[in-house]
């Protein structure tokens, strides 16, 4: 559960978001095809993990244009950045040029999968049995992660693909991991108020705002059912939320003890609170 905080040296204001959507998952295993062969005759060998090489790369390098959540708009009126930067990033033809010569990468790579269908090949697997250094492969897996923006659905995700691979594309047989669609929950309900008045006991004068978020959680499933679902915490003002963000499946993934304590007192008081 990630939020972000801005204060307002000007107006003493703090805003911290509570996550009300989030972007789709759509999981797919790529299967790239070769002739299995010996590793001491690689020259004009049909080597599917060189292909699986270039399918990679392709990956890597798609750019799909911008796409603006209905959150967006508000999520840049409250960063601490000049009116230029703010027109930029509402500008689908500027946004990317601007995330690019972004100095901190950290807050360019979550601005980009904000507004971004996004590709990310992360693990290689031999799709034969032939699992030996001295051995050709005939064929290697590719599991991509794939994350959708709101309205994306699975053809859309095969059109990527394609665009992404172009001419390769021929060459390699898709499969269906998993496809979960992007997912909302409104903000006006009184889950919504009650954690406003509780975020306001450790925070006086705190305001809470409407979060679209860049990874998947369960929230999904309980929206789907139909329920109200939000991701809240609360952070230490002395852990700097840009940082903690890099720490999800990296190094030191860890939450330091304060927050653990802000944000069970958080979960605490919204209970009471709701059940009074």
């Amino acid at each position: 559960m990630l939020h972000s905080k801005r204060e307002d040296e000007e107006e003493g204001l703090i805003e911290k978001g509570i996550n009300v959507a989030e972007k789709g998952v759509a999981w797919r295993r790529l299967r790239v095809k070769g002739t299995p062969g010996h590793g001491s005759r690689p020259f004009r060998s049909d080597n599917a993990l060189v292909k699986a090489a270039a399918v990679v790369q392709r990956l890597a390098d798609y750019r799909p244009p911008p796409r603006f959540h209905e959150l967006w708009p508000q999520h840049v009126a409250n960063l601490p950045v000049d009116d230029e930067t703010k027109a930029a990033m509402l500008d689908s033809d500027r946004l990317d040029g601007l995330l690019h010569e972004l100095p901190d990468a950290a807050r360019a790579s979550h601005f980009y999968s904000c507004t971004h269908t996004t590709f990310s090949p992360n693990l290689l697997e031999s799709g034969g049995n032939r699992m030996k250094t001295n051995v050709i492969p005939d064929s290697v897996d590719i599991n991509v992660d794939i994350r959708t923006m709101p309205g994306d659905n699975a053809d859309e995700v095969q059109a990527h693909l394609d665009a992404a691979l172009g001419d390769l594309a021929e060459k390699v047989s898709v499969e269906v991991i998993q496809t979960d669609a992007a997912s909302t929950s409104p903000a006006d309900t009184p889950l919504w108020h009650s954690l406003q008045r509780a975020v306001e006991k450790p925070f006086p004068g705190a305001q809470i705002a409407p979060q679209f978020i860049v990874g998947f959680t369960d929230s999904r499933i309980y929206r789907e059912m139909g329920s109200v679902a939000y991701g809240a915490g609360l952070f230490s003002p002395e852990l700097d939320v840009g940082s903690f963000a890099q720490r999800f499946h990296g190094n030191d993934e860890r939450i330091d003890v304060e927050s653990l304590r802000l944000s069970t007192d958080l979960f605490h008081d919204v209970a009471k609170d709701l059940l009074n």
